[in-house]
């Protein structure tokens, strides 16, 4: 295995750990996830490159603009929760309260 296989592996790793270890503030969940796609998108390009084909070159672009659109509802949520419970802590947010 490549360092250039090893890197997106080992970020997406660690990223999953810290989501699942460090749940305390909204934003470092949200922090994780974007860490996870982006490498995701890491190892889709590096898998598109050498593979060379014309139908996977778009396939990464594809995921890089969900992940924007995830970051951004991410952030309007973070924005939301904190105007109407006034801090981003997750043992705060509560359904059956809103």
């Amino acid at each position: 295995m490549t360092i250039t296989h090893f890197t997106p592996i080992m970020t997406f790793m660690l990223c999953t750990t810290g989501l699942a270890l460090c749940r305390k503030h909204l934003i470092s969940s949200l922090l994780c996830i974007e860490g996870m796609m982006l490498a995701l998108f890491t190892s889709l390009a590096t898998i598109s490159q050498t593979l060379n084909h014309t139908t996977t070159m778009i396939q990464p672009i594809i995921l890089l603009a969900f992940a924007a659109c995830g970051a951004g509802t991410g952030l309007a949520l973070l924005v939301a929760t904190t105007r109407t419970h006034a801090s981003d802590h997750l043992k705060n947010l509560n359904l059956l309260k809103c």
